[in-house]
C-alpha cells in the first residue's frame, strides 16, 4: 500500500485531518510547547558552524522514535509523529521555530518579511540554496509550495485561512497578499516546508522518497524498523548537518526503547515511561529530562445535551477533580494543572479569571443551583496507558463529589468516529497537541475553537452566544499588534465547552557524553539539529 493511499484512507476531507491530527496527538504522548512564538522578532541562528567542540562529521546519529511510519513523508499532508519530526530535518521553511526553544529563525529566508503594507509582505530566498536533487531553490518552488498547502486537500489550509495569493516578483523573491491584517504572519508560515515544484508532478512518489532543501538527505524507511538520512553536502543554510549519517530506529515499544537507551545502542530515545525515568537518570552515560508542554489532557462535554448545556455543569466537574492527585499518582508529577488555556511557559500566557482548584464543595453547590441531582454520566475516553491511569482517578474523584461515573475507553479512531461525532456521549477526556504545527496562541486555539469541526460537530457549542463573543475576542486579538489574548482565555475558562485539566511534561533521554549540543524539545519527537557525535 503506498504511502499516499494510507492516508487518503484516512480521509483527507477536513474531518479527515482531524482524526488524523488527533491520532498525531496521541502518538506526541501528548506533549507541548515550552516557548515562543507571538510576536517575537526573528532570531538569526548565530549558532550553528558547521562543527562542534568533539564531534565527528563521519560520525553515525543513532536514535530510537516511539512510532511508526504511519503517513506519507509529503510535508503538506504529513501528520504522522514519525514523518513529522523526519522533515524537521529534511525540509525547509522560509522560517524555522527552532524544536526546543521555539523562537523563530531564518531558514531559506534571508531575514524578516519586508512589510509593503499591511497586507503585503515579501520575503527574499537565500542566495545558493538548493535541494538534494541539485536544483536551484526559487521562487516558483515557494509559490507552487504555498498552492498545495492552502488548497482543501491539504491538512494544514486551516492555518493559513489570512493568505490570499502568493506571487513570484523575480526567482528570489516572493510576495504575500493576505485577506486580513496578521502580525503573526512570518512565525506562521513556518509550518510550510518548501518543496520542488515538480513534487506535485508525481506527489504519492515524492511523498514516499521527499527531496528538500535541509541539511539531511533522505535515504530510506522501512515501517517498523528505521529512518535513515544522510549528510546534504551542498546545504548552505544556518543549520548544517553535524553528522554524516542518521539512523532512527523505529521500536514502538516503550520497553524496548528504555533498553537500547541503557544498553547505549542508541544515543537518544524520545517518550520515555514516566516508572523509567529513575531508572535512566541512574544509569551511567545517559541523561533524562522532562520538559513543560503545551500538550494537554481535555475534557470536553456535548453542550447540545442536558444538563451540560448549562456552564454552571460544566464547571462543577472540573471543580471536582482533585487534578494534583491526578497529576502525582497518576503521572508521578510529570504535568502542571491548568490555570489558564496555554501553560505558563508559553510567552503569551496569561493567569485565567477562573481557575479550577479542587473543591468538592463548590462543585456540589453548582450542581445544586443548576437543579441537577444525582448526576450520572458516560465518561469516555482513549486507549493510552496513561490517559486510562489519569481517567481512573478522575473517575474516583467525581464519585467522591456525588457523580456516578460510567467510564469507557476506546481506541482514538473509535472515540471520535463511533462517538464524538455522532453525538453520543457525555464527557470526554482525551489528550491533544497541536503545538507540532506551531506555537501562537491563535494556531494552538484555532485547533479546537474555530471552524466547524469541533464547536459545531463535536462539542456543540457554536450556537451559543459565547461562542460567538469568542470568535469576536480572537478576531480583534489576531489582527492586533497588542493582542489581548487574556480576553480569550477568559471565554473558554469560564465556559470550559472543552478546556485543559493539565499540561504534559514530556521526557527524553539521551547520551551527553556522546552528542554534542543535544536538548530535548517540548513536542513529538527528536531534533538534531546542530547536533553532532564523538562515535564513528
Amino acid at each position: 500500500m503506498s504511502q499516499l493511499t494510507r492516508v487518503k484512507e484516512f480521509d483527507t476531507s477536513r474531518r479527515g485531518f482531524f482524526k488524523i491530527a488527533g491520532g498525531i496527538s496521541a502518538a506526541t504522548a501528548f506533549a507541548a510547547s515550552i516557548a515562543a512564538c507571538g510576536n517575537s522578532s526573528t532570531t538569526t541562528d548565530s549558532s550553528a558552524s558547521g562543527s562542534a567542540a568533539g564531534a565527528n562529521n563521519d560520525g553515525t546519529i543513532t536514535a530510537a522514535i516511539a512510532y511508526d511510519v504511519s503517513t506519507t513523508f509529503d510535508p503538506s499532508q504529513a501528520s504522522g509523529a514519525a514523518p513529522f519530526a523526519a522533515n524537521m530535518h529534511i525540509f525547509e521553511g522560509l522560517y524555522g521555530l527552532d524544536p526546543a526553544t521555539r523562537e523563530r529563525y531564518n531558514a531559506l529566508a534571508t531575514g524578516d518579511p519586508e512589510v509593503v503594507d499591511e497586507t503585503t509582505y515579501r520575503v527574499s530566498l537565500r542566495e545558493g540554496a538548493k535541494f538534494h536533487d541539485g536544483a536551484a531553490v526559487t521562487a516558483a518552488d515557494v509559490v507552487k509550495t504555498f498552492e498545495l498547502y492552502t488548497s482543501e486537500e491539504s491538512l494544514f489550509s486551516q492555518f493559513l485561512y489570512f493568505i490570499d495569493t502568493v506571487t513570484a516578483v523575480d526567482d528570489a523573491t516572493v510576495e504575500f497578499k493576505l485577506n486580513q491584517p496578521f502580525p503573526l504572519f512570518a512565525d506562521r508560515i513556518a509550518l510550510v516546508n518548501i518543496m520542488p515544484a515538480s513534487a506535485s508532478d508525481d506527489i504519492e512518489a515524492f511523498g514516499a522518497h521527499p527531496i528538500g532543501s535541509g541539511p539531511y538527505k533522505f535515504v530510506s524507511a522501512t515501517k517498523g524498523d528505521h529512518i535513515a538520512f544522510e549528510h546534504f553536502d551542498d546545504y548552505n543554510g544556518p543549520r548544517p548537518a553535524l553528522a554524516k549519517n542518521m539512523k532512527w530506529l523505529i521500536l514502538v515499544e516503550s520497553s524496548a526503547r528504555v533498553t537500547a537507551m541503557s544498553s547505549q545502542r542508541v544515543q537518544a530515545i524520545e517518550s520515555v515511561p514516566y516508572d523509567s525515568l529513575p531508572v535512566l537518570e541512574n544509569t551511567n552515560g545517559v541523561t533524562a529530562e522532562s520538559v513543560q508542554s503545551f500538550g494537554l489532557l481535555f475534557m470536553m462535554f456535548n453542550c447540545a445535551k442536558a444538563p451540560f448545556d448549562k456552564k454552571e455543569v460544566r464547571q462543577a466537574l472540573f471543580y471536582a477533580i482533585d487534578i494534583e492527585k491526578v497529576i502525582s499518582t497518576g503521572l508521578l508529577g510529570n504535568a502542571t494543572a491548568a490555570t489558564s488555556f496555554l501553560h505558563e511557559e508559553h510567552p503569551n500566557y496569561t493567569e485565567a479569571s477562573t481557575v479550577y482548584s479542587y473543591d468538592k464543595a463548590k462543585a456540589q453547590q453548582l450542581l445544586k443551583d443548576a437543579g441537577v441531582e444525582n448526576l450520572s454520566i458516560t465518561l469516555r475516553t482513549t486507549d493510552h496507558d496513561w490517559v486510562k491511569q489519569c481517567s481512573q482517578l478522575v473517575q474516583e474523584s467525581l464519585k467522591d463529589a456525588g457523580i456516578e461515573v460510567n467510564l469507557q475507553d476506546s481506541q482514538s479512531s473509535s472515540l471520535y468516529s463511533d462517538y464524538v461525532d455522532t453525538g453520543d456521549f457525555d464527557v470526554v477526556l482525551a489528550p491533544g497537541d497541536p503545538s507540532v504545527f506551531g506555537n501562537d496562541p491563535d494556531l494552538l486555539l484555532s485547533w479546537w475553537y474555530r471552524g466547524a469541526t469541533w464547536p459545531e460537530k463535536r462539542f456543540r457549542w457554536s450556537t451559543t452566544a459565547e461562542y460567538t463573543q469568542l470568535q469576536e475576542a480572537m478576531a480583534e486579538a489576531v489582527a492586533s499588534e497588542s493582542p489581548d489574548w487574556k480576553g480569550v482565555f477568559d471565554i473558554v475558562a469560564e465556559n470550559v465547552p472543552l478546556y485543559p485539566l493539565f499540561h504534559r511534561k514530556l521526557p527524553t533521554a539521551w547520551s551527553a557524553d556522546t552528542l554534542t549540543d543535544f536538548a530535548p524539545i517540548p513536542t513529538t519527537g527528536l531534533s538534531f539539529q546542530n547536533v553532532g557525535t564523538t562515535q564513528a
